[in-house]
């Protein structure tokens, strides 16, 4: 028996990411996205989780309320079948600081740590957190 659940584009999915990530960036909430928009935060929900796709004027309306260009969205976005890879890609390695910046911690910690202007402070914390991760680089 074949699942009768239509998954989700994995476009979709990665552009929903991308504005989930964004707007934690901003501190933003659904709610808060959702009244800007005229929609519900539940349908902002639908859009994150790739469950629904975002249309091109909704995606631009989205793009202008979180100070990105429509372009944030698709960077990094998973290659469709049969499209060849772009020479100026960043490499797998790299994508770990996405994945980062995707969690709540990665998104706390760079909001924090760009408000501090001081670069000494901003050098003991790197060494700091060097420190607690054994990392000797």
């Amino acid at each position: 028996m074949t699942e009768n659940k239509k998954k989700p584009n994995p476009i979709d999915v990665h552009v929903g990411s991308r504005i989930r990530l964004r707007r934690n960036m901003l501190g933003l909430s659904q709610e808060k996205l959702g009244e800007n928009l005229g929609i519900t935060f539940q349908q902002i929900q639908k859009y994150e989780k790739g469950t629904n796709r975002v249309g091109a004027s909704r995606l631009q309306a989205i793009s202008s309320i979180l100070s990105v260009p429509v372009a944030f969205f698709f960077e990094d976005a998973p290659e469709q079948a049969g499209q060849q890879n772009s020479g100026f890609a960043e490499d797998n390695e790299t994508t770990y600081v996405v994945d980062f910046l995707q969690t709540n911690e990665g998104v706390q910690l760079t909001r924090y740590f760009t408000k501090i202007t001081d670069p000494k402070v901003r050098r003991k914390i790197i060494d700091l957190v060097k420190t607690l991760a054994n990392d000797d680089d």
